[in-house]
């Protein structure tokens, strides 16, 4: 008998009951949104985690990396999701660009979207490179995820999408900025296109949760694009991505249709007009 009760739903996620999930075994669902719409269903479904991520600039603007979106537009969608969510809990993405280099800007940055958008959380990527202004941060009061593995925003750097960590190196190095963002006080970590044994090892020697995107079962929770689990896009297809529908399909039957029944001036018909 499942135990996903009507208070589970209702009751607010919080990065402390996060921290309950994994010491329970439970695991967490974590998808993006960028609209009031989408939003609201997303977290009337039960989802535990909503991210404003910064794949907007990717489907939301056509952008091929996510390197061109900014903290204003960051925070013009994530205002609309706000507005939405009522359960999960709220993380927004600090893009490239806003914290890099820079503790005092990355600080700046943060309080920002938290003050303009009301988020609960926001996520930075990078390890040991990006130390200074997570404590800053996190100094302000302002909860933060980490992100390890392939990171989108240094996608000029790798050169290419491949798993990240495959070898010895690589892999210790993942192994001891996940320590060092649980010891400056992350509340949790998103590992991307990493090996699924890696993975598991890194959910294993740490207390805080680990939500992958690639990164095989092991760890704590998931997380994808909401426009790929749902098949709106078609372009990226990933070995990890599991698609639950095929709206873009779904869509453009529709749109098909309308446009049919508008020529055909079928639509509207006498029910339809005053």
């Amino acid at each position: 008998m499942s135990t996903y009760s009507e208070d589970t739903r209702i009751r607010k996620v919080t990065t402390q009951r996060l921290l309950e999930m994994k010491q329970r075994g439970e695991k967490i669902s974590m998808l993006t949104a960028y609209d009031y719409s989408m939003a609201s269903i997303i977290d009337q479904a039960g989802m535990d985690v909503v991210l404003v991520g910064d794949s907007a600039a990717n489907v939301m603007a056509g952008h091929t990396t996510t390197l061109p979106v900014t903290l204003d537009q960051m925070i013009w969608y994530a205002q609309g999701v706000r507005k939405a969510v009522k359960r999960a809990l709220m993380v927004v993405d600090l893009p490239f660009g806003s914290y890099q280099g820079n503790s005092k800007e990355a600080v700046c940055s943060a309080i920002r979207i938290m003050k303009e958008t009301g988020a609960d959380a926001v996520k930075m990527e990078g390890g040991a490179e990006i130390r200074e202004s997570v404590e800053r941060i996190l100094s302000a009061g302002i909860p933060v995820m980490g992100h390890l593995g392939l990171t989108p925003q240094s996608i000029n750097k790798f050169g290419t999408y491949a798993v990240r960590a495959q070898d010895e190196v690589e892999a210790q190095k993942l192994v001891e900025n996940a320590k060092l963002l649980e010891a400056l006080g992350c509340f949790g970590i998103v590992l991307e296109k990493i090996p699924a044994q890696l993975g598991k090892t890194v959910a294993e020697t740490l207390s805080i949760p680990l939500i992958g995107i690639g990164a095989g079962p092991y760890v704590d929770g998931q997380v994808l694009v909401m426009h790929d689990m749902l098949g709106i896009n078609r372009e990226f297809s990933p070995r990890f991505l599991r698609r639950y529908a095929d709206l873009h399909a779904t869509i453009k039957d529709a749109v098909k249709q309308y446009i049919r029944d508008v020529k055909s001036r079928d639509f509207p018909n006498e029910k339809e007009s005053y």
